[in-house]
């Protein structure tokens, strides 16, 4: 990460936060930040089920939601697409908010995890993709490891792609410095899925969408985590294109508290201490487990 005058820039081997410097938002585009395996995919559905009102609708993510951030893309060409779209339009981010030009445009909706689900999806998810780079921050034999580096790594640069602790933290104060704004809404994951049809009501009201209450039924239930796993040639990112080893993968378990049982007393201890120093026992208890807290 670097700063500029305005604000931070995050780079790693997959983000360039200045990408989004070339991108002309209007006012009722909708901006889904987090950080990764934190529900990001889950929101874009439901943006492309109530953009739609259609419960069968192919999101294309890469193609029609872009990550603006991933360098793997021309963005002259991302751009053109873009400006070139009717209608409303819909992107993603892994950068923090501090990294955004975050102005009266669009509409930006933050989403979280308890860091230590995220973590481990995060796991899973770098086995069932075909890119190398994170094979030494989470090797597949050493759990030990693998956790000591989402403890220990640094918010910015390359560790800022593989997900440490580090840098889901400034994720969500960032975003919660600015949830006073019209614009901005912060979700948690937990929530989502204790209550997926009061997030689509939630949602619908924030952005000025209706649907009769037959079709948002219909849309709810496309975006239960059964059904996207089970189409998840249609709901993965790049889905159906042979980019995961698996489709379905991408969806492992959808579950809260997945983590349980999983990590040592010390390992917890560790954990405990720099949530601790780093945030409130409230915004500590609302970034583990929502509203629900």
């Amino acid at each position: 990460m670097t700063q500029t005058s305005s604000r931070p820039q995050y780079f790693g081997p997959l983000t360039d936060s200045t990408r989004w410097d070339a991108v002309t938002l209007r006012d009722d585009d909708v901006i889904v930040v987090s950080p990764p395996k934190c529900g990001t995919t889950w929101m874009q559905t439901i943006m492309a089920l109530l953009f739609s009102g259609d419960p069968q609708v192919v999101p294309e993510f890469s193609m029609n939601m872009p990550w603006i951030d991933i360098r793997v893309r021309d963005m002259a060409e991302v751009t053109q697409r873009l400006d070139a779209r009717p209608g409303r339009r819909s992107f993603k981010s892994h950068t923090p908010m501090d990294g955004l030009t975050v102005g009266d445009q669009g509409h930006w909706i933050c989403v979280f995890r308890h860091p230590l689900d995220a973590h481990f999806s995060f796991r899973k998810h770098v086995q069932n993709i075909p890119i190398r780079w994170f094979d030494d921050w989470y090797p597949a034999n050493d759990p030990r490891a693998t956790f000591r580096h989402f403890l220990t790594g640094e918010p910015a640069g390359f560790d800022c792609d593989a997900m440490p602790l580090a840098h889901i933290l400034p994720h969500y104060t960032a975003a919660k410095a600015m949830a006073d704004r019209p614009n901005v809404t912060l979700m948690h994951y937990a929530d989502m899925k204790r209550d997926l049809p009061g997030t689509f009501t939630h949602l619908a009201d924030v952005l000025g969408i209706s649907h009769p209450e037959a079709v948002m039924q219909q849309l709810i239930q496309a975006a239960t985590f059964d059904n996207m796993k089970r189409n998840a040639d249609r709901f993965a990112p790049s889905g159906g294109k042979g980019f995961f080893k698996s489709d379905a993968d991408f969806f492992h378990r959808g579950t809260h508290g997945q983590w349980q049982g999983q990590l040592t007393d010390d390992e917890l201890a560790a954990y405990d201490a720099m949530m601790d120093a780093h945030l409130s026992p409230a915004d500590r208890k609302w970034l583990e487990q929502g509203s629900t807290a």
